[in-house]
């Protein structure tokens, strides 16, 4: 077995391309080296802003080999009147590389074939390797592709070197001007070369300890996590770190070297959002807190090199961050001098979407689906008569923020620069809270709105956005969903679940509808509605199947309904443990044969089914236990369903199915006598209409 490495020499990439190139061209590598049948320990890639590197630690110096058999044309024309072979069939022979006298008849469905058998593969994997090694590189994805040059290939950005070695040798291929060598360079100021690799056992080592490059991302992040952690505690802090900056300000550099800086303490008066915006956004650089909470009058930066003169270097960080600091203060001071009422007039210019007009209209029906959600849950979420405007009033001013200052020069901030200015206007906590966490959650795995307020303005926004792109017909399709609908029926399905609230989807997402007003619509309402509530079902089905639940299960519990999503996450929860449970598959067979009666029968009972049973009319002592014990459960069924304990409720399925067993074992339900059938359908429907409400058991195949 030998040692393999690839290096591809670039200029600077951007941070984002790092981690997907090395995922790209592990995956690639692999899977030829599968393809070429050669044997391998696994693929490993790494990459830095200026270097991608395949590392194959263990690869086998042949290919595998195996013999197959081919077939070539059928015997009638592979051979004349007098068995000789025709030019057909010396043709198949000199293509598969096999002499004459080693081809053969071969019996197939279609008829007699002509046939040979050849080893493939076999060959040397340094043989292997060029062609390999170019495919790969040519199989990587940029958003955008350069040339340079008068080159016709193109990349993401030019490659100024190649390094391919099987232990000490040279994999030798050309890329246009460029061929492979033993020769790498390193980090641009402390070590850039070029500098000679012998063995592939050797380019670690030279990469660290000559280049100056810490090759392996995963170490450069904890390199800045432990280093700045370090350099924060000497100063009596901890840093306020950011897993998305820091994951960027890993791949920007190839030596990290973290440095903490100085802030004038006349900036700390900014609103912490501002402060740590600022730093991250502009400078890709880290705030520092106290054991308050408070942010010191510090931040954390990442070098790309070992300064000379670390003082310099830090006063030049100060200097720029200095002045992007007194912008934002700027910003801040001009905001804090301007009414809402301003803000809000100047959203009647700015366009929402298309023919769904202004922000400012948004803005009204935000308001008016706030007020009628704190209007439908006053009573289950303790609303006071007079908070139901204040929650209105969160709707209305929502988007006002979007044109002050600091969130045309922050985008990240909308929202959150609303609330503060409301708070700092006294406008009061539920206005505050409901425009500063209106955007949550921003992801699947993200926090929902702490407060009701938040919640409300949250759902509010997001389902008029989904409103008026299903009645334009704008729905998602495959991976394109440019209006983030997936993530806004995601976003209300978590907040009605983890905030408990007694919401009917269907009349919101009507109200959502209403809301608008002189729209031409594309897709009727009606219409647009149904395909609205088929969304939020797959939304959930994918949301519950991703928690691990089941799909049959999932599928059951969406079958008995999801307008009452608070609901359906319980059913959801107690249909899953019940799943688990000993008496499971029997309980279901028995119960849906009673729904497939129905479903199937029902129609034949000669008048509309109601579920209501005369006991006078049973005939049978099994169809009267039947009876007596779903009238015995009833009660204690609406019960639980009342108090939401479907646990318990499906432990009512054990205490009841015995009798329907011997119901469905002595009892003939499509019997001759008109009454009594149509009295045991109404029996069986009054079972399944309960049974129905709490899952679809046809959706259980056991």
């Amino acid at each position: 077995m030998a040692e393999f490495i690839l290096e591809i020499g670039t200029e600077e990439m951007p941070a984002r391309f790092v981690p997907k190139l090395a995922a790209e061209l592990e995956e690639a590598f692999a899977k030829g080296l599968t393809e070429s049948m050669v044997e391998n320990g696994g693929v490993k890639c790494y990459a830095t802003p200026r270097r991608i590197t395949a590392h194959v630690p263990s690869l086998a110096l042949a290919q595998l080999s195996q013999e197959e058999t081919v077939t070539g044309p059928p015997v009638r024309i592979a051979y004349d009147g007098d068995g000789n072979l025709t030019k057909a069939g010396q043709g198949f022979a000199k293509t598969q590389g096999v002499a004459e006298d080693a081809l053969f008849r071969m019996e197939t469905d279609k008829g007699e074939y002509l046939a040979a058998k050849k080893t493939v593969g076999g060959g040397r994997t340094i043989d292997i390797l060029p062609a390999l090694c170019v495919k790969c590189i040519e199989s990587l994805s940029f958003p955008k592709r350069m040339h340079w040059g008068d080159y016709d290939f193109t990349f993401g950005r030019p490659v100024r070197w190649l390094l391919a070695l099987l232990d000490a040798d040279v994999v030798e291929f050309t890329l246009e001007n460029l061929t492979s060598g033993r020769e790498t360079r390193g980090h641009r100021v402390m070590g850039p070369g070029p500098f000679s690799v012998a063995s592939s056992a050797d380019y670690f080592s030279v990469v660290r300890d000559q280049c100056k490059v810490v090759i392996d991302p995963v170490e450069r992040r904890e390199t800045i996590v432990a280093e700045g952690n370090r350099l924060a505690q000497a100063l009596g802090g901890s840093i306020v770190w950011n897993d998305g900056l820091l994951d960027e300000v890993a791949n920007l550099v190839e030596y990290p070297k973290p440095l903490i800086g100085d802030i004038d303490p006349l900036y700390l008066a900014l609103p912490r959002e501002v402060l740590l915006t600022s730093m991250q956004s502009h400078q890709k650089s880290f705030g520092l807190e106290g054991a308050d909470g408070r942010l010191l009058p510090h931040f954390l930066t990442t070098l790309n090199l070992e300064p000379l003169d670390v003082a310099l270097v830090k006063k030049g960080w100060e200097r720029v961050l200095k002045a992007r600091l007194e912008d934002a203060r700027f910003f801040w001071e001009a905001d804090c001098e301007v009414e809402f009422d301003t803000w809000l007039e100047k959203l009647e210019h700015v366009v929402f979407l298309g023919p769904l007009g202004s922000v400012g209209d948004k803005s009204r029906r935000i308001e008016t689906l706030c007020r009628k959600l704190a209007e439908t849950l006053d009573a289950s979420q303790s609303i006071l008569p007079g908070e139901i405007e204040q929650y209105a009033r969160a709707g209305r001013l929502a988007k006002a923020d979007l044109v002050s200052e600091m969130v045309i020069e922050f985008d990240s901030l909308q929202g959150k620069m609303g609330g503060i200015y409301a708070e700092r206007a006294g406008l009061g906590e539920i206005v505050s809270k409901g425009i500063y966490e209106q955007y949550l959650p921003a992801g699947p795995d993200t926090p929902v709105p702490s407060s009701l307020s938040g919640a409300l303005v949250s759902m509010a926004d997001k389902a008029d956005t989904m409103a008026g792109c299903f009645g334009l017909g704008k729905v998602p399709t495959g991976a394109n969903d440019p209006y983030a609908l997936r993530r806004c029926a995601l976003g209300i399905s978590r907040i009605i679940m983890e905030h408990d609230l007694d919401l009917d989807l269907e009349a919101f997402l009507k109200a959502a509808q209403k809301a608008y007003s002189g729209v031409k619509w594309k897709v009727e309402q009606n219409e647009a509605l149904d395909k609205l509530l088929d969304f939020f079902a797959q939304r959930l089905r994918a949301l519950f199947t991703g928690q691990g639940f089941d799909t049959r299960v999932v599928d059951a519990a969406l079958g008995a309904g999801f307008n009452d999503i608070r609901t359906l996450k319980a059913r959801l929860d107690a249909l899953a443990e019940f799943s688990r449970g000993a008496d499971f598959e029997r309980s279901v067979l028995t119960f849906k044969r009673a729904a497939n009666i129905i479903r199937k029968q029902g129609d034949e009972a000669g008048e509309p089914l109601t579920g209501s049973y005369d006991a006078d009319l049973f005939e049978d002592e099994h169809e009267t236990a039947f009876g007596a014990k779903l009238d015995e459960l009833a009660p204690r069924f609406d019960d639980l369903w009342e108090n939401r304990d479907f646990g318990g409720l499906f432990g009512l399925l054990g205490e009841l199915r015995p009798a329907v067993d011997g119901f469905f074992d002595h009892v003939m339900v499509m019997c001759d006598a008109p009454d009594v059938r149509l009295n045991r359908l109404n029996l069986l429907k009054g079972l399944v209409d309960r049974l129905g409400r709490l899952a679809d058991f046809n959706a259980l195949q056991v």
